[in-house]
């Protein structure tokens, strides 16, 4: 099968505190997204995204984690 078995996909839920700054920053980019899509959505279904977005942009961290993943493995980095 060309299909590998597919990752645990049970949501975790995590309960994070933000600044009235950051928050503030957060509704606003909620409403750039409609502006720019035309689709409401609210800030906590973006903000997954958003992450992810952000850890897939990060070079260092992708580079950490295949060392550190290699290391677990007992792979030679």
């Amino acid at each position: 099968m060309k299909l590998a078995k597919l990752p645990d996909r049970t949501p975790v839920k995590m309960n994070v505190v933000l600044t009235p700054g950051l928050a503030q920053r957060l509704r606003e980019y909620a409403i750039f997204y409609a502006e720019t899509y035309g689709t409401k959505e609210e800030v906590a279904e973006l903000i997954p995204f958003m992450l992810e977005a952000f850890l897939e942009s990060d070079a260092d961290f992708r580079k950490g984690s295949k060392r550190r993943n290699g290391e677990s493995m007992g792979v030679a980095s």
